[in-house]
């Protein structure tokens, strides 16, 4: 019985909230309404943008996939390879350890960053990890959307 309620109102309450008469990011007697999320300033970049941006202005690209993942799948040159579960620590390490560790000058927080990985999620994981370090140019890309780009 409490499980057929529970079955039943898990269905109601995303329909409310996704049919919510109020935006995010209005205000309802001063107080401004959020809801789950941050208010981060980060985009996608397609692999057109990606490579628009690796030509044009100084952009500095973040792989955050594994080491054995660049040695199967391949690597995108000039790119820094810091596995997700190192990025919090990379990004504060002193610039003379990022270099001898990563062999790459540590990013500045005024950089233009673009995270990338094989789908996205760890890249978005990474972006956000960035923005908490007080980064604020980033951007997130996903190889597997550059691959079904290049296919078409």
């Amino acid at each position: 019985m409490a499980l057929r309620r529970c079955w039943r109102f898990s269905g109601l309450v995303p329909r409310l909230l996704w049919r919510s008469p109020i935006p995010p990011g209005s205000s309802i007697g001063g107080r401004s309404v959020r809801w789950f999320g941050s208010q981060l300033s980060h985009t996608d970049v397609s692999y057109e943008q990606l490579k628009q941006l690796l030509d044009g202005q100084k952009t500095v690209v973040i792989d955050v996939r594994e080491p054995w993942e660049l040695r199967e799948y391949g690597f995108i040159p000039g790119s820094i390879n810091v596995p997700l579960g190192h990025v919090i620590t990379a990004l504060q390490l002193d610039p003379d350890e990022f270099r001898e560790k990563y062999d790459a000058e540590l990013p500045q927080q005024t950089d233009n960053i673009v995270f990338i990985c094989l789908a996205g999620v760890r890249s978005k994981s990474a972006l956000i990890t960035a923005a908490s370090l007080g980064y604020k140019h980033h951007a997130n890309s996903e190889l597997l959307q550059a691959d079904n780009s290049q296919s078409t």
